[in-house]
């Protein structure tokens, strides 16, 4: 296990140093309730009081209930700044000018609500000033499982190389609250979506492949698969390096 006291205080002090560099006023990230956005906004918010979590809630009954309310209940309890974006109108009318030119497949109508997102926190950073941080994990970035220009997208990103255990032990030590760390993860764009089914194999499996165990043989062959197939997701992106 990781030193997670040193943890800490190693990558406050990338992110303040990251700030000083750039001269920006601050830092904006999207609170969407989970594992990953918990542990950013934690670390973001030791480092730097302008810290901003935008909520971007879009159609799933999820985003709009349970996510929000667990981002509320992280914002509360490290006092992060926290604004709401709704985002479903915007997809739907996206959608809509969409379809007059092109067939929609499940896959790009799933892929809007992720680019909105983006982009909405990037138009927050360009008018305040900010840096925008990356929720990314090295689990879900090693089979390319996020949307290239959506939250595979930002300025830095403070938890690149934790795996999806690793997230879960940081949360723990940091004592953040119990339902973001026990619920099943799910990006919620589409409604009973969870991770690990879209994936096909759970974060334990992802995780002990990544670090050298033993895991069943199907496993490892979706797992190459899935990395061989998302090459291209993860070209050009920077990384928190100790």
């Amino acid at each position: 296990m990781r030193d997670y006291k040193k943890e800490f205080e190693d990558r406050v002090a990338f992110i303040k140093e990251l700030l000083k560099e750039s001269g920006a006023k601050g830092i904006v990230y999207g609170n969407s309730g989970g594992k990953d956005s918990a542990l950013v906004g934690i670390l973001c918010r030791a480092a730097c009081e302008k810290t901003v979590g935008i909520m971007l809630p879009c159609t799933t009954r999820r985003n709009y209930d349970e996510d929000m309310a667990d981002g509320m209940a992280l914002a509360e309890q490290y006092g992060i700044e926290t604004r709401t974006i709704d985002l479903t109108e915007v997809k739907n009318a996206e959608i809509r000018e969409l379809e007059k030119v092109t067939k929609l497949n499940d896959a790009a109508i799933a892929n809007i609500a992720p680019r909105l997102r983006m982009l909405s926190l990037y138009a927050v950073a360009a008018a305040e000033g900010l840096l925008v941080a990356g929720t990314g994990n090295r689990s879900e970035a090693y089979v390319g499982y996020f949307t290239k220009w959506g939250d595979g997208a930002h300025d830095f990103n403070p938890i690149s190389d934790l795996t999806v255990t690793e997230i879960y032990e940081f949360l723990r030590y940091l004592k953040a609250p119990e339902n973001i760390i026990k619920k099943a993860p799910s990006a919620a764009l589409f409604e009973g979506q969870t991770d690990e089914h879209e994936m096909g194999v759970t974060y334990a499996e992802l995780d002990s492949y990544i670090m050298g165990g033993e895991i069943p043989e199907d496993k490892k062959k979706k797992i190459d698969h899935l990395h061989a197939v998302s090459e291209h997701k993860r070209q050009g992106i920077r990384r928190y390096c100790q």
